[in-house]
């Protein structure tokens, strides 16, 4: 279990929103979570603040996603389509809060993400919320009656800004999944992924901490690799090749239960 004392001064969610990264380049890592104290450490002393909430900078998530029959929205993404869609609904536990989110990837790679808030109650089941109807017919691909649950993802967060505010990290830990479909159930144990986004215009002081702690780049969907561990019967040799990838990088073997 990672300990993560406060060593970063904190940064506000207001201040946060106010972080616009116009010319964004996103780019994802894995490690593990012995390397990340050595990064954290390293971002620490370069002065890099962590967002804080609720009194804490560990920010746990739950995460529920949504795909046709036949998992078109993850088979888009094992297939390399390069225009696709992930449709979730997420609670941030420190708040309570609750969102009903579309993320959309265009032909040239840029992702953009659309979210409203929801009920909790209807993190599992938005089908009789109108609202929620008419926000997923206006910016996805899909009719309400063509999705259904399949898997939840919990995780913790911690979310990183330099200090010239030029970009942002997300550090999430702690990895678990459960498929509703399928029944079954596995964690990453202590693999880390790292997401980082900046300034295109700007030099990076994080890519330079990464490096310097031997921290490979490795594109990878946490649903992707869910839907890959959980259920044996879907396509997936693609995402196989990264599950073998995480249990190098920690020198495990990922059980499925």
């Amino acid at each position: 279990m990672l300990e993560f004392p406060h060593i970063f001064a904190p940064i506000t969610l207001e201040e946060m929103d106010s972080i616009k990264l116009m010319n964004r380049i996103d780019s994802k890592y894995l490690t593990d979570e012995t390397t990340l104290v050595r990064v954290l450490g390293d971002a620490a002393k370069a002065g890099y603040r962590a967002l804080e909430t609720e009194g804490t900078q560990i920010s746990p998530y739950n995460s529920i996603y949504f795909d046709t029959p036949g998992l078109k929205t993850f088979l888009d993404h094992h297939n390399r389509r390069l225009k696709r869609q992930k449709v979730r609904t997420r609670v941030y536990l420190n708040s309570g809060a609750a969102f009903l989110e579309i993320k959309r990837k265009n032909n040239k790679g840029r992702t953009k993400k659309k979210r409203m808030s929801i009920p909790l109650e209807e993190m599992d089941d938005f089908s009789r919320d109108k609202e929620a109807i008419a926000f997923l017919a206006e910016y996805s691909e899909f009719t309400i009656d063509r999705l259904s649950p399949v898997l939840s993802t919990a995780f913790d967060r911690i979310t990183l800004v330099n200090p010239a505010k030029t970009e942002r990290l997300t550090i999430d830990t702690h990895l678990v999944f459960n498929n509703f479909r399928t029944g079954k159930k596995t964690s990453l144990l202590d693999a880390v992924i790292i997401e980082l986004k900046q300034d295109g215009r700007a030099a990076s002081q994080m890519k330079g901490i990464l490096l310097d702690n031997r921290v490979k780049p490795l594109r990878v969907s946490k649903y992707c690799i869910a839907v890959t561990l959980t259920d044996p019967s879907v396509k997936s040799g693609r995402f196989k090749i990264k599950v073998r990838v995480i249990e190098k990088t920690i020198n495990k073997k990922i059980q499925v239960i």
